[in-house]
């Protein structure tokens, strides 16, 4: 689930996009696989729940959606998130709404809990100020079920309903990245070796886990950490060694990505009336091609890595991997979306892709506690 070689992490830094096949045109919305699309995670799918946060961690200004239909909307990105493309290929008629905002009926089709710099621990991203971590968007997604009850008549009919929803996580790479590897605020690094941290964190996610499937979650994908060492920031920060990437950052994760399988199979039978997935967001460029990416961000960007506010980025956005020194551009999202939601490699999604997963039916399967 993570670069384990200097060869891979050359292969996720060229990664790449056909444009014949993931072109970056307005969707075709159709009827949607699934009635509702509940999105929790971090700033790679934050739709604009940090805006009006006290923290450095938001992104509601130009040129942040500089690609995307609605401007800049608070997504740490140039156009749409993984949780965005998605969200089209499901077939939704719209993108889903941050809690921030989200009311009246529409939450009955789903809401978007991400924040920036969140992660699975409470304290990871704190000293860029509030977030929203894992357990708060859990419960506010509790708040949620509760409007839910109100919209259908009753909690038995939310969870009727809720059974058959997606539900989508991206999160933890705030732990290493806004957490351990951040001794000067953190001293998770000091009472922690990388393999003890992964232990912890993947220990703390299972609670949080079968907390969202007692509050009537059955289809949940959990996407992996991705390689945090390529970024602009890291290469820059910690330096590479004449490496292509900055390998321990990638090592750590690559233990929690392990851990992550493993905790899908006992998820997946502990739990029989649910399915859990594991999607790997590396993306490798295919044998044989040839693309000149560039590894560089495209904006200037201030203290905390980010686009400095209205100052015009790069012209030519489809061929940068990353849009600032922490986020991948648009391009890099629309190829791991495509590829998590339709694969027939377990290598990208096990042990089945999104595709599949919608189709699963929790009715089928009897329930073990």
């Amino acid at each position: 689930m993570a670069c384990e070689t200097k060869s891979c992490c050359w292969n996720w830094v060229m990664a790449f996009v056909f444009i014949s096949v993931f072109n970056l045109q307005s969707p075709v919305w159709g009827k949607p696989a699934v009635p509702c699309y509940f999105v929790f995670g971090d700033s790679l799918v934050d739709s604009g729940n940090n805006n009006n946060l006290a923290t450095d961690a938001k992104v509601n200004y130009w040129p942040y959606g500089i690609d995307f239909p609605k401007g800049p909307t608070g997504r740490f990105c140039n156009g749409r998130t993984i949780a965005d493309v998605t969200a089209e290929r499901l077939g939704f008629d719209d993108y889903i709404p941050p809690f921030a905002t989200a009311n009246g009926p529409e939450i009955i089709k789903g809401v978007n809990y991400a924040s920036g710099s969140a992660g699975i621990r409470d304290e990871t991203g704190s000293h860029q100020g509030v977030c929203i971590s894992l357990n708060k968007q859990l419960k506010n997604h509790k708040i949620i079920i509760s409007r839910i009850a109100g919209f259908l008549g009753s909690y038995h009919s939310a969870y009727e309903h809720l059974k058959k929803c997606l539900y989508s996580f991206t999160i933890g790479s705030n732990d290493y990245i806004n957490n351990y590897f951040l001794p000067q605020f953190y001293n998770s690094s000091q009472l922690y070796t990388p393999s003890a941290y992964a232990r912890i964190l993947s220990q703390q996610y299972s609670r949080q886990l079968k907390t969202l499937h007692r509050y009537g979650a059955r289809k949940v994908t959990l996407a992996g950490i991705g390689a945090i060492g390529c970024t602009p920031n890291a290469t820059s920060y910690y330096g590479t060694n004449g490496s292509l990437c900055v390998d321990k950052m990638n090592s750590a994760v690559q233990l929690f990505n392990k851990r992550l399988v493993t905790l899908v199979d006992q998820l997946n039978v502990k739990h029989q009336d649910s399915k859990f997935i594991a999607l790997n967001t590396l993306v490798q460029t295919p044998p044989g091609f040839r693309f000149n990416m560039s590894t560089l961000r495209c904006c200037d960007v201030n203290d905390f890595g980010l686009c400095i506010r209205t100052k015009s980025p790069c012209s030519q956005r489809a061929t940068h991997i990353f849009w600032d020194s922490f986020h991948p551009a648009e391009v890099l999202n629309l190829i791991a979306a495509n590829k998590a939601f339709h694969s027939e490699a377990t290598s990208d999604a096990y042990p089945t892709d999104i595709q599949r997963l919608v189709h699963f039916n929790p009715e089928a399967h009897s329930t073990r506690s």
